[in-house]
């Protein structure tokens, strides 16, 4: 006889990160939402819009920037997207490189 577990395992969404594709529970990345006033970043994960995800590393946003970014959120960034982004982009953290 197989005993069912006590209690209920929280499902925990997971999101892919359009940077370096590395899937991730939703918490841990930041959302970028396209919205009638442009691509902005989401803070709270629930403005309406099509969303996409990044991780808090810049080497993510520079990847996301040249194209990806762009591709899942189903637009083209304009000068004004891509303006407000980098600025977000330049308060991330730079990551130490390690050798493994």
């Amino acid at each position: 006889m197989v005993k069912k577990p006590v209690g209920r395992v929280k499902h925990i969404p997971q999101r892919t990160c359009v940077g370096c594709r590395v899937v991730l529970a939703k918490r841990q990345m930041l959302r970028i939402v396209r919205t009638a006033e442009g691509v902005q970043v989401d803070p709270t994960g629930k403005l309406a819009g099509r969303g996409s995800y990044l991780h808090d590393k810049r080497s993510c946003w520079e990847r996301g920037l040249k194209g990806a970014l762009a591709h899942a959120l189903k637009t083209e960034l304009s000068s004004d997207d891509r303006v407000r982004l980098e600025e977000f982009m330049n308060t991330l953290p730079i990551e130490a490189e390690t050798d493994g």
